[in-house]
């Protein structure tokens, strides 16, 4: 049996991935099923440790990438997605998976024309509530589609509407249990105030550090800090860090890291009381799942089509706070945080944040995509 990933571009598209093939693997063991063969085609492995260790092939396959805005690199990129169907086309013929799974994003889009063309049966999935134009796309040729949002079915054409079901986004399945022994102590917080976890996205956010950085005294004042900057940024944040919190009574609350690895992500969800967050779907499942009230701060609709309307639609439950990016403050966070920090307020929306996410998101798509390979093997036997 073999099954093909396609589609990554960030953390949020990507880790998705582990997650089903997590699920595969185990539901495999449990059927006793032949050792599943897993691949991943796109252009780069984005976390080859990750791969590695759940024993996914990468095979390079170019994408280009159509822009929101005026560019030249629309019209090369057009050459780079053809060349990437050709290039798909050879590694499918040669693979010859039993079914292909695609995520959201333009990296799927040669991969799944080139399955169309040869006949392999496609599961595409969407996460946001708005689906990205390469999942209109690649939706048109699928056997089964997969969502996160109900409002964003309305979104595809109504020929494939009986084929969408939502189960919500697969998370891997230790995020879904925060270590809350002896986290705190681990990480060297202090336990008489809260704690907030402030995640950037897998490469940080530098207009998230900037208005934290200028908040921190008074954020240390009453709370732990934890703060996930984003490699690149991490240097920069960590020297201005210091200087701004010399003279701070609580100083030594603040605690910045470049990355947050799995266990490391895993203790700091244990030890918080809130999350600030931008707002890829995965990040508020995840945030869902750990049962967290929540400040959202999505990126401007100019840049990215999806995150305002995910926080807005994860908002609506009363589990989150959404602050937008160009009316965000120093004053304005510190406000939100010391009113999400009342118990009251904190119980209620942590209860409406469990009842969001399906924690069986990646064994029902796994079943699935395990149902359509078999009946797929035995008709290509």
């Amino acid at each position: 049996m073999k099954i093909v990933f396609a589609g990554s571009g960030t953390g949020g598209h990507f880790y998705p991935h582990i997650a089903v093939a997590e699920a595969i693997r185990k539901l495999a063991s449990e059927n006793r099923f032949m050792e599943p063969q897993l691949f991943f085609l796109a252009p780069d492995p984005y976390d080859a440790q990750a791969l590695f260790e759940n024993g996914i092939a990468h095979v390079r396959v170019p994408a280009g990438k159509l822009r929101r805005y005026f560019s030249f690199k629309n019209f090369t990129d057009a050459f780079l997605t053809f060349g990437g169907i050709i290039v798909a086309f050879f590694a499918l013929f040669r693979i010859y998976p039993d079914v292909v799974f695609s995520r959201s994003g333009y990296a799927s889009v040669p991969v799944v024309l080139a399955a169309r063309i040869l006949g392999i049966p496609v599961v595409v999935h969407e996460s946001d509530s708005k689906p990205a134009r390469a999942t209109l796309l690649t939706a048109r040729f699928a056997k089964r589609i997969a969502v996160t949002f109900e409002s964003s079915i309305p979104y595809f054409p109504k020929k494939v509407r009986g084929n969408i079901a939502r189960t919500g986004i697969p998370v891997r399945e230790l995020i879904t249990h925060p270590l809350s022994e002896g986290a705190a102590e681990e990480l060297g917080l202090d336990r008489s105030v809260p704690t907030v976890l402030i995640l950037g996205g897998s490469l940080g956010s530098q207009r998230i550090n900037e208005i934290v950085l200028a908040a921190l005294p008074e954020i240390t004042a009453f709370a732990n800090v934890i703060h996930q900057t984003g490699k690149a940024n991490f240097d920069e944040v960590q020297a201005r860090s210091r200087v701004i919190l010399e003279t701070a009574a609580h100083k030594e609350r603040y605690h910045a890291f470049p990355f947050l690895t799995l266990e490391s992500l895993r203790r700091a969800a244990g030890a918080s009381h809130i999350v600030v967050s931008r707002a890829g779907a995965t990040a508020i499942t995840e945030i869902s799942l750990w049962g967290r009230p929540a400040i959202l701060i999505p990126i401007p609709e100019s840049v990215s089509h999806d995150q305002r309307t995910n926080a807005y639609a994860y908002a609506r439950t009363g589990a989150a706070e959404v602050l937008e990016e160009e009316n965000m403050t120093p004053h304005i966070l510190v406000s939100e945080l010391k009113r999400l920090s009342n118990p009251a307020v904190a119980g209620a929306m942590a209860k409406a944040a469990q009842g969001f996410a399906n924690p069986d998101a990646a064994r029902l798509i796994a079943e699935e995509l395990l149902s359509i390979a078999l009946a797929h093997g035995t008709a290509k036997a």
